[in-house]
C-alpha cells in the first residue's frame, strides 16, 4: 500500500484545522484494510480510522497513521411487506444514503438529512436529530476486529446505543473498524414532524400532506438556516451534548430563568438544551480573531479561518466553566478531541 508521508489532513476534518499525520493511506475493501493493518506504519503503532472527520477536533499533529475509510456500496439486501433492509458501506456519505432512501420511499432516516459525515460513523455516535436516532432504524453492522482481522457482526443490543454514544465509543473504542451498516426502513412511513420546527417549516412551505421528500427538504432548510456549512465555515456541528439532569436542578434553574428549555428524560430527570444554556451564559455570537461561537446556534463552535485546534478547545473550556458557574450544569463535549 502507498502511504503519503507527513500528510496534510486539513481537508479531512470539517473544522478545517491545519494538522499533519506521519502517514496517510486509503482503503475501500476489507482486503486493503487488512494489508494496511499489517504494515510497519500501522501494526503496533498509533493509528486513526477516519471517515468524514465531521466529529473531530485536532489539537495537535497526529504522530501515527491516518487511514481513510472509503468503503463504497448501497444495496437493498431484503424486504418484506412492511420493511426494506438497506446495507450501506462505511465510506458512503451519510446524506447521500438518506437521499437514496427518500427517493425510494423508504422511511425512517429523513429527519437525519444533511448531517455531515459518513455512514460508518453513524452508529458510533448514534447520531440523531429532530426526534430520531440511528438506533430507531439500525439492524446490524459488520466490523473488522483489529486484533485478529476477523469480521464480526453486531446487532442493536451488542452496539449498546446511548445518547450520542455506543459500544464503539466506550469498551470497543479503537478495537474495530466499521465496514458497513444495515438499516431496516419502513415501506409505509409514519412521518415525525412534531419535533423542533419541522411542522412550522412545512406550514411555511404551504404543505399540508407532507411526503418523505417534504420532511427531508424541511429539515435541510432548517439546518441551513441555523448551522454553518463546513465547506464555508469550519465546524463539527453540535460541539456539546444536551445534558440530562435531575428535575430538582431544572426547578432551581427555572427560578432564575423561567424560559428554561427542558424535555422529560425519565426517572426524575430532564434533558436541557445545551444551546440555551450557552446562550444564557452570554456566548452566542462570541467571536475572537479566528474562531468563536456561531451567532445562530450557540452549540456550534466555528473556525473562521486560521484557528488552531488548541484555540477552539480552550474556547470550549471557557464555555464549560461559564455554564457551570451560571447554571450549575456540567456540559459534556460531543466532539472527539485529539
Amino acid at each position: 500500500m502507498v502511504f503519503q508521508q507527513n500528510a496534510d489532513i486539513r481537508g479531512h476534518n470539517t473544522f478545517g484545522i491545519a494538522a499533519k499525520a506521519d502517514h496517510l493511506a486509503r482503503f475501500s475493501t476489507v482486503a486493503e484494510l487488512r494489508v494496511l493493518l499489517a504494515t510497519p506504519e500501522v501494526n503496533g503503532q498509533p493509528h486513526l480510522i477516519l471517515g468524514g472527520g465531521s466529529n473531530l477536533l485536532f489539537t495537535r499533529d497526529f504522530h501515527g497513521a491516518v487511514l481513510l475509510n472509503e468503503i463504497p456500496g448501497l444495496e437493498k439486501v431484503r424486504e418484506d411487506d412492511d420493511h426494506v433492509w438497506v446495507k450501506a458501506g462505511a465510506g458512503v456519505v451519510w446524506h447521500t444514503f438518506v437521499l437514496h432512501c427518500v427517493e425510494h420511499g423508504w422511511g425512517g432516516v429523513e429527519n437525519l438529512s444533511l448531517i455531515p459525515g459518513k455512514v460508518g460513523a453513524s452508529p458510533m455516535q448514534n447520531i440523531g436529530a429532530y426526534g430520531v436516532e440511528i438506533k430507531d432504524t439500525f439492524d446490524a453492522l459488520e466490523a473488522l476486529r483489529i486484533a485478529d482481522g476477523e469480521v464480526v457482526t453486531f446487532n442493536k443490543e451488542a452496539c449498546a446505543f446511548g445518547y450520542r454514544e455506543s459500544f464503539f465509543k466506550r469498551d470497543g473504542k479503537g478495537q474495530y473498524v466499521i465496514l458497513n451498516v444495515t438499516f431496516r426502513l419502513n415501506k409505509r412511513p409514519v412521518l415525525n414532524t412534531s419535533y423542533g420546527n419541522i411542522q412550522q417549516e412545512l406550514d411555511r412551505m404551504g404543505i399540508s400532506a407532507p411526503t418523505l421528500r417534504d420532511v427531508s427538504d424541511a429539515v435541510i432548510a432548517i439546518r441551513r438556516s441555523k448551522l454553518p456549512d463546513p465547506a464555508v465555515v469550519g465546524n463539527a456541528g453540535s460541539f456539546f451534548k444536551n445534558p440530562v439532569v435531575p428535575n430538582e436542578l431544572v426547578e432551581k434553574i427555572r427560578a432564575t430563568y423561567p424560559d428554561v428549555v427542558a424535555y422529560p428524560a425519565g426517572a426524575g430527570h430532564s434533558k436541557l438544551a445545551a444551546g440555551w444554556l450557552i446562550e444564557k451564559a452570554g456566548w452566542k455570537g462570541h467571536r475572537e480573531a479566528t474562531h468563536g461561537v456561531h451567532d445562530r446556534q450557540a452549540l456550534v463552535l466555528v473556525n473562521y479561518g486560521g484557528a488552531t485546534g488548541k484555540e477552539i478547545y480552550d474556547l470550549s473550556e471557557q464555555v464549560l466553566r461559564s455554564v457551570q458557574e451560571r447554571c450549575g450544569v456540567e456540559l459534556e463535549r460531543e466532539v472527539n478531541i485529539l
